[in-house]
């Protein structure tokens, strides 16, 4: 995964630098990055929470003072560019990692990812959580229970400006924060920093199975969805462990502030 958030993070600082008018080595941007194992349903969903300047700081040595130089927010159109370049750098990597190969334009795992995953039984787990099915059981391969209470629902059409969408990657760009936007910060910050369950939105149901609401329906107007006690148990086996969920990453120009005593 280092690999991995190593290149999310070099390809949005190029880009920010690059849309200030500059080059890599004469200036730098930064974010506080943590790495998130689960979707809302609750379900094994692995992907990245980045909190990045929206620009870049220049100078810092004797002779130049540091100045911060801010950017404006990208288009759907650079979300897109930018997301192809993530997903084909990624692709790339697993490549050399020899967990994908290429055939004709198709993308598979390798032999070897195969054998191992199959190795280990809790892959199986791991793949129900993923695709929203239940793990165990008499129902065991069929698709989670769930509850739609409210109407169908179309895109918010600000949300999905603000979205690009490449070949199953995915990078949203939708929250800023002004400076003196202390408050909403520290609501932003919290939401990247949450735990993978919300005790307040768990309940039984009255024949014993397990009831979590979504913080937000989904487009189809599902609030709910319903495990058995045991299922609901393993699905919670894809979560991450405590100190895990605690590693904060601070690339770029936030480690030369804290050796710098920088606040």
């Amino acid at each position: 995964m280092t690999g991995v958030l190593g290149i999310v993070y070099r390809a949005i600082s190029t880009h920010l630098t690059h849309q200030a008018g500059f080059t890599k080595p004469s200036a730098q941007t930064g974010a506080v990055t943590l790495i998130q194992h689960f979707g809302s349903a609750p379900n094994l969903n692995i992907h990245v929470h980045m909190i990045f300047l929206d620009g870049v700081y220049t100078g810092g040595s004797s002779s130049l003072p540091i100045c911060f130089r801010p950017v404006t927010a990208p288009n759907r159109a650079e979300l897109t560019r930018l997301t192809h370049t993530i997903a084909h750098r990624v692709g790339r990597y697993l490549e050399r990692q020899g967990l994908m190969e290429r055939d004709a334009g198709n993308i598979f795992l390798t032999q070897e990812a195969v054998d191992a995953s199959d190795e280990d039984p809790s892959n199986q787990l791991l793949g129900s959580s993923i695709t929203y099915r239940i793990a165990l059981g008499p129902q065991q391969g069929r698709k989670v229970f769930t509850l739609q209470t409210l109407p169908d629902c179309e895109s918010d059409s600000q949300f999905v400006s603000m979205v690009g969408d490449v070949s199953g990657f995915s990078l949203h760009a939708g929250v800023a924060t002004k400076v003196n936007e202390r408050t909403k910060l520290e609501h932003l910050c919290r939401y990247i920093t949450r735990p993978a369950v919300s005790t307040k939105r768990l309940a039984l149901t009255r024949n014993g199975r397990v009831r979590y609401e979504l913080k937000t329906p989904w487009r189809k107007g599902t609030t709910h969805v319903i495990f058995e006690p045991l299922d609901f148990m393993y699905r919670m086996y894809g979560m991450p462990r405590a100190q895990e969920a605690r590693e904060r990453p601070y690339p770029g120009w936030f480690p030369w502030c804290l050796n710098q005593e920088l606040t």
